[in-house]
C-alpha cells in the first residue's frame, strides 16, 4: 500500500529512476502530484519511464546522462530545471554491482562500482546544489546495507556505500544552514528488483533463506521505499537530517552470511568488469 502525501506544484527529479526501486520512487511522487524528471544512462529506458509515469496526468520528462561524468549530470539538471523549475525533492540512486571475491576482483570492476555508487553521488550533490530550493528542498541518497555490514564478495560495493554514507553526513552538515534536508534509504530486500535477482538468486530455495534471514519474515516491496521516499521528503521530517534509514524489516540486525556455494554460483553467473 502506497500512503498519501502531497507533492502538486513541486519539482522532484530522480536519478535512477527509469527502473526498480528507484521507479518505484519516481512513480510515487507521480501519483502524488509532483512534476517528475527521471534521468538514466539508456535512452530507451528513459522513454519506457516517461512513457509509464505519463499516465499520472502531471509534468513529466527524461533526461539521459551517466552519472560518472559530472558534465553529463550538469547537462541534464540544467535541462530538468528549465523545464520545471528548482527542485524541491531529489533522489540520487543510481548504482552499480556484481558478486565477486576481492583477490579475483579487477581493478576496473572495483572502480567501476565506486565510480557509479560513490563519485556518481557526488557528482550528482555537487551539480545540484545550485538547482535546490533553499529553504526546502529534500536530498535522498539511496545506499545498502553493505554499507556497514561487512559481506563476502561485495568489497567494491562495501567501500562505495561506506562513501555515499558518509558522504550524505557531511552534506546535511553543511548545507543545513541553507535549509536543504539530506538522507539517505538503505533498502533491504526488495522483491522483484534486479539486486535481489543479482545477489541472492533466483531460486526458491535462495528466496526463503533471504526471507528467513528477515526478521518481519517477508521481503521488502517498491512502495516500502517509495512510502519512506515520500515521508523523507514530507513536512513530517521536517527536522530529519542526516540520517540513513534501513528499510530492510530488521534485517541490518542480523549478519548476512552468504553460503560459498551460493555466492559462488552468482560470481560465476556474473559479468566481469
Amino acid at each position: 500500500m502506497r500512503i498519501d502525501l502531497r507533492f502538486d506544484q513541486q519539482h522532484v527529479l530522480v536519478f535512477g529512476g527509469t527502473t526498480g526501486i528507484n521507479f518505484g520512487i519516481a512513480e510515487a511522487f507521480a501519483v502524488q502530484g509532483a512534476s517528475v524528471t527521471v534521468v538514466s544512462r539508456k535512452p530507451e529506458n528513459v522513454a519506457k519511464a516517461v512513457e509509464r509515469l505519463s499516465v499520472h496526468g502531471h509534468g513529466v520528462a527524461g533526461f539521459c546522462a551517466d552519472v560518472r561524468s559530472f558534465e553529463s549530470v550538469g547537462t541534464a539538471l540544467d535541462s530538468a530545471v528549465e523545464r520545471f523549475g528548482p527542485l524541491d525533492v531529489l533522489v540520487s540512486g543510481a548504482a552499480g554491482n556484481f558478486f565477486c571475491e576481492a583477490k579475483d576482483m579487477s581493478a576496473n570492476g572495483f572502480r567501476a562500482v565506486v565510480d557509479i555508487d560513490l563519485v556518481g553521488t557526488f557528482n550528482v550533490a555537487r551539480q545540484a546544489y545550485a538547482h535546490l530550493r533553499k529553504p526546502g528542498a529534500a536530498f535522498i541518497n539511496i545506499t545498502a546495507p553493505q554499507s556497514s555490514i561487512a559481506m563476502r564478495f561485495q568489497a567494491h560495493a562495501c567501500a562505495a556505500k561506506a562513501g555515499v554514507d558518509q558522504l550524505t553526513r557531511v552534506l546535511a552538515l553543511e548545507w543545513g544552514g541553507e535549509g536543504i534536508r539530506v538522507n539517505a534509504i538503505s533498502p533491504g530486500p526488495i522483491d522483484g528488483t534486479e539486486g535481489v535477482k543479482r545477489l541472492m538468486g533466483q531460486t526458491d530455495e535462495a528466496l526463503a533463506q533471504a526471507v528467513g534471514r528477515v526478521p518481519l519474515q517477508r521481503m521488502g516491496t517498491l512502495d516500502d521505499i517509495a512510502n519512506l521516499a515520500l515521508f523523507l521528503a514530507s513536512p513530517y521530517a521536517g527536522y530529519l537530517s542526516g540520517a540513513v534509514i534501513p528499510c530492510d524489516g530488521g534485517g541490518a540486525l542480523e549478519s548476512v552470511k552468504p553460503t560459498l556455494e551460493a555466492a559462488g554460483r552468482a560470481a560465476a553467473a556474473a559479468p566481469q568488469l
